[in-house]
């Protein structure tokens, strides 16, 4: 599993993600910001392409692995529409690499102040809110079976 390009724990990871986007005034900027990195990134591998990781009620092909390693939670993505791999994507760089007590305690609303989530349409932004809420139950179902 690689790990986060960031050492920081989510939290930090996710204020300093917020405040670069911030520094763009524009949220059809920092969407587009966005959008750019995604393009950079690799595609899951075919053999993670798997309906077993498929989005349930997302309209487009968008795929969602986490997964639980020494003591902490992992999560990849990808998708065909490019705003919801970026999206995506940054919630799973965000938490992954994070402790579930790091992960129940992040607070993804700086998708909603810096405007990025008002800019698509309803469903994707369920799709999004959705993998967030998933995000938290992943670490709290990894903390659980620990104990």
């Amino acid at each position: 599993m690689a790990a986060p390009t960031d050492p920081l724990p989510p939290s930090l990871r996710l204020a300093h993600w917020s405040a670069r986007l911030a520094a763009l005034n524009d949220p059809q900027a920092r969407l587009a910001h966005l959008v750019e990195a995604a393009r950079l990134q690799p595609p899951l591998p075919a053999a993670d392409r798997q309906e077993a990781h498929r989005v349930p009620g997302c309209l487009v092909r968008t795929w969602w692995i986490a997964q639980w390693q020494d003591g902490r939670c992992w999560f990849r993505t990808d998708s065909d529409a490019i705003t919801l791999k970026c999206l995506a994507g940054a919630i799973a760089e965000l938490a992954s690499g994070g402790t579930p007590d790091e992960i129940a305690a992040l607070d993804f609303s700086p998708f909603d102040s810096l405007g990025l989530l008002k800019q698509l349409a309803e469903n994707r932004q369920k799709t999004l809110r959705n993998l967030m809420a998933a995000t938290h139950t992943f670490a709290h179902q990894s903390a659980s079976s620990q104990r």
